[in-house]
């Protein structure tokens, strides 16, 4: 077996020295051979999950393994080399429209995934509605602002929130960035949106506890608590589901995940995991589903990368 020394340990997982020897002596890592005050490391490990990160947080069992699964993947990918140029247009380009097509196509949509591709190329699709190929063009719009907003790091924020329904809502420039003035019902759903009146303080309370509940939880579960919450507020007249999807992937590449994307074929399990919290706050659903989502995508970049 290959070894490795303390040094270029560090250099392979970007981290000290000294954290690489608190590792050892932690035993936090397999298959290490002690040499009088030197370490010698298997060449082929992988970089321990950091559990500096997580101090504090109080991770429910039930997801531990996946949380630790996801995480290593995390740091196996944050170790590898950049993406090339073409690759990182390829998978971008690739996301872009599966991602436009599935949020759209969940709310009704009527374009398939290669008519939502055209679409985003500037063709226009005979027989199908005006506001379909908006949608496509305002969905792809919202998410290359979210990308930029990440690149900024711009904190989350209601004005932000507002701003991306905008650009959902390119087919209805009298609702766009504006709460709903009316009382609704989800139908089919366990649950009863709050009334018109009491939507600005449950956002703004909303936007502060997602703040707070950084230090408490795992990025994983807080994100997944902040998407069923925006969607039980349902604050906008219409473009509520696309709009909490694009918040969802902005705080996920904002805490170094990638952005993922809920199929439409995913649908029913999608809307249980949403009646399973309304119903008996229950966020279990939900939090595996969105993390088995970023579990695929991470696999998918590994994959290449790999190549």
């Amino acid at each position: 077996m290959e070894y490795m020394k303390v040094k270029e340990a560090a250099e392979k997982w970007r981290i000290t020295d000294r954290r690489v020897r608190i590792l050892c002596e932690q035993k936090r890592i397999n298959g290490v051979i002690k040499k009088g005050r030197s370490y010698l490391i298997p060449a082929d490990t992988e970089r321990p999950i950091d559990g500096r990160k997580l101090r504090g947080k109080a991770v429910p069992v039930q997801y531990r393994s996946l949380f630790t699964r996801i995480d290593s993947k995390k740091v196996k990918l944050d170790a590898c080399r950049p993406l090339t140029l073409g690759e990182t247009v390829r998978l971008r380009d690739e996301f872009m429209i599966e991602f436009t097509y599935n949020s759209n196509a969940i709310e009704g949509n009527t374009l398939t995934l290669r008519e939502t591709a055209l679409v985003l190329e500037g063709i226009t699709i005979d027989r199908k509605p005006l506001k379909d190929h908006l949608e496509a063009v305002g969905h792809r719009d919202a998410f290359v602002y979210v990308q930029q907003l990440v690149r900024d790091k711009v904190p989350l924020e209601e004005r932000i929130i507002k701003e991306i329904h905008s650009l959902v809502l390119m087919d209805r420039p009298e609702d766009k960035g504006i709460y709903r003035r009316i009382p609704v019902h989800i139908m089919g759903a366990a649950h009863e949106p709050p009334q018109p009146y009491i939507i600005p303080k449950k956002m703004e309370h909303l936007i502060e506890d997602c703040h707070k509940k950084r230090g408490a939880m795992h990025p994983l579960e807080r994100i997944a608590w902040v998407h069923l919450v925006f969607e039980g507020i349902h604050p906008f007249i219409d473009g509520n589901g696309r709009t909490g999807r694009l918040i969802m992937n902005f705080d996920l590449m904002q805490n170094g995940y990638p952005p993922v994307d809920i199929k439409f074929a995913d649908r029913k399990r999608y809307y249980d995991a949403f009646d399973d919290y309304y119903r008996d706050g229950n966020a279990d659903s939900m939090v595996m589903m969105i993390s088995q989502y970023v579990e695929e995508r991470l696999d998918r970049y590994l994959e290449v990368l790999s190549k």
